[in-house]
């Protein structure tokens, strides 16, 4: 097995929780899409990006824009050694600074702590290389019946207690179930124009 498939098959055994565990890790961003291969592809996507960043012996000779380490001056007098100053635009900049200024650039907030990869992010926000501004939520489709389904995630363990309750309790559907939730709720919130859409059917 290859170095690039290990990886892969490792985050398609995971669960959608581990997998959301592994985006907020990686990319440094919250998210509740329960599409597994797009969190798989972006999760893939932040590590390549990384991995950029250290590349090999052999990448680091043919990249110019990563200058090579200044040699480690002699030994120095300790009353004449002074700290050397810090340079690049980013020099200073505290982590809390660094997230304001990626919130600026790429249009959305991060809870990343990793300074290497808001720099990073930051430069290819500024040089056009990615998508920036609020990520567009996924618009559910009208089937031909004038329906739509919409995505909802549960821990396995959730599910399962669920659909035991509202089969103990005689319901004939798990939709059902919600329906007559949503009214519920929506009925006790004083929202009886949208409870009205919810009604419970005459049970058969």
């Amino acid at each position: 097995m290859s170095r690039t498939t290990a990886p892969k098959k490792k985050l398609e055994s995971m669960n959608l929780t581990e997998l959301r565990a592994r985006y907020r890790e990686v990319v440094g961003e919250e998210t509740r899409t329960p599409n597994k291969k797009y969190l798989i592809r972006r999760i893939e996507e932040s590590l390549a990006a990384k991995k950029q960043r250290t590349p090999s012996r052999r990448a680091k000779a043919a990249a110019p824009s990563t200058p090579p380490a200044p040699a480690a001056p002699a030994a120095m007098p300790a009353a004449a050694t002074q700290p050397a100053p810090r340079r690049g635009r980013f020099a200073g900049m505290s982590l809390e600074e660094l997230q304001a200024k990626y919130r600026e650039v790429v249009g959305r907030p991060t809870g990343s702590s990793d300074v290497s990869y808001l720099k990073w992010k930051i430069r290819e926000a500024e040089a056009g290389r990615i998508n920036v501004g609020p990520r567009p939520e996924r618009e559910a489709k009208v089937r031909e019946d004038g329906k739509r389904v919409i995505p909802l995630s549960f821990d396995d363990e959730a599910l399962k207690a669920l659909d035991k309750a509202w089969r103990d309790a005689g319901l004939p559907s798990r939709t059902r179930f919600f329906m007559r939730a949503v009214h519920r709720e929506l009925t006790a919130m004083g929202a009886t124009q949208a409870a009205a859409h919810f009604a419970p059917k005459t049970e058969e």
